[in-house]
């Protein structure tokens, strides 16, 4: 198969540690090089949904997750090629401190091993209050720590003063190799709100172009842009072609909207690849479904936060629960199985109808409920592949299934990152298919297939009666995309 290649400059952006203002770094980069006319390709380390959004809304282009545990090193590396080459620069977001990773052992998960993987240098964000000479100790430990990274330099996050960052740079200078980009004041009014499960999301708290331009003077004002930007070296990204995506043949309805907003891309993308017409509606707003449908997909999101708008739609539900009766193939994750529920409890207590699909409710917490990484394995034939068919995934959510229905079938047994005893999770209900996992498909591309094959087997009419997977080849290499 033919490549091509092309040159971009890439660059980490890391942390010292959570909370030292790595986003608030990245984002006024992005909006400072798309500002000087730069295409600029964001990514974000790790899971996370909110990050990716307001990355995209900065960059003008789509976030993409790059994550140690869920991709394969391969996966990772030929994601970030396809992405970045079109770009001029490369910006990717860590994820906790520099080096926090699954253990205190190795380097497995973390920041530095995602840019030693893409060969990026890092530019490391130190919290400079109530630091000053010190904070030469702490860069040097940082800088030593793993020869195989390469640091770019430094910048300081909420300085006091001129005076502040003068010390600092001070401090600096005694240290051979390590460059010192300029520091940040305290900017309280570039905050982006916070809420139980991170920042506000970019759907119910876009970022105006006034507040990113903001950040992009703050950039330009204290920071040598011109400087980072020479210092990244040109990468050439080889890109391997792949086989021409299948024409159309499913219409899949997925809910996009404040309450249903936490997609990996490369789910969307996998599952038109394999053959399915992306239809968006929202459960909100939308009294009806899109006519024709072959599926739906409900991802994750904020629905205990629209619970009320949610519950006032009564047409929409009625149409999902009447289309999940008949059989029509649904998949839904952590906000799309809360919505499914008969009811949700919020945190004062109210109850508000869901869309009654299965009997269970669910209620708000005012805790973590769970968090960690997930390997799925299907317990059984279904809508997503056969028995033994495995994904990868995530899960992360402050609620809980009050009720429980026996009459449900569990379709997943779930272990975690380190593996143990495998637990059942999720539900099933006729071709529906619910879970707190949030799977990534691009650890098995072939589910995504799957997917799209069972809404294209699947009969509605009548009873709904399951076709199903079985029989479905596997995917060779060259069709995992």
């Amino acid at each position: 198969m033919s490549s091509t290649s092309s040159q971009v400059k890439g660059l980490v952006i890391a942390g010292t540690q959570s909370g030292v203002g790595k986003t608030t770094v990245t984002l006024g980069l992005l909006s400072a090089l798309r500002r000087r006319g730069l295409v600029v390709q964001p990514f974000k380390v790790g899971p996370d949904f909110i990050d990716p959004g307001h990355h995209t809304r900065a960059a003008g282009r789509v976030s993409r997750n790059l994550d140690g545990w869920m991709l394969t090193r391969e996966a990772n590396e030929a994601l970030f090629r396809r992405q970045a080459r079109t770009a001029d620069a490369a910006v990717v977001e860590g994820v906790m401190g520099l080096f926090d990773g699954y253990d205190g052992l190795s380097e497995a998960g973390s920041t530095a091993q995602m840019a030693k993987w893409l060969g990026l240098p890092v530019l490391l964000v130190v919290d400079a209050r109530s630091l000053a000479r010190s904070a030469a100790a702490l860069v040097k430990g940082f800088a030593g720590f793993d020869p195989g990274l390469s640091l770019a330099g430094v910048v300081f996050n909420r300085i006091g003063s001129a005076t502040h960052l003068d010390y600092l740079r001070q401090a600096l200078s005694q240290l051979e190799g390590v460059k010192c980009f300029g520091g940040l004041p305290r900017t309280p009014e570039v905050n982006i709100p916070e809420r139980h499960l991170g920042l506000h999301t970019a759907e119910d708290h876009p970022l105006e172009e006034k507040f990113l331009a903001r950040l992009a003077d703050l950039m330009e004002t204290h920071l040598d842009l011109d400087g980072l930007l020479a210092g990244m070296p040109p990468l050439t990204l080889a890109l391997q072609e792949v086989p021409p995506a299948a024409p159309a043949s499913v219409r899949l309805g997925v809910a996009r909207d404040e309450a249903f907003c936490f997609y990996y891309p490369e789910n969307l993308e996998l599952l038109a690849y394999h053959g399915a017409e992306l239809v968006p509606f929202s459960p909100l707003r939308d009294g009806e479904l899109p006519k024709d449908l072959n599926g739906l997909y409900l991802g994750g999101g904020y629905p205990e936060l629209g619970a009320a708008r949610l519950a006032a739609n009564e047409p929409l539900r009625r149409a999902i629960r009447e289309r999940a009766e008949a059989g029509l193939p649904i998949y839904a994750e952590c906000g799309g199985l809360m919505y499914l529920c008969r009811e949700l409890t919020d945190l004062e207590g109210t109850r508000h109808i869901m869309a009654g699909v299965l009997p269970l409710s669910v209620k708000m917490l005012p805790r973590l409920k769970a968090l960690g990484y997930r390997e799925v394995s299907l317990a059984a034939d279904g809508i997503l592949g056969l028995k033994g068919t495995r994904a990868r995934g995530h899960e992360f959510h402050y609620s809980e299934i009050a009720a429980e229905a026996a009459s449900l079938s569990r379709p997943y047994s779930v272990t975690g990152r380190q593996g143990g005893e495998a637990l059942t999770e999720g539900y099933a209900y006729k071709n529906v298919l619910a879970s707190y996992v949030h799977l990534h498909f691009g650890s098995n591309p072939e589910v995504a297939r799957n997917l799209v094959q069972s809404c294209r087997n699947i009969k509605i009419e009548g009873c709904g009666e399951r076709q199903g997977c079985s029989g479905l080849p596997p995917l060779t290499p060259k069709e995992m995309v």
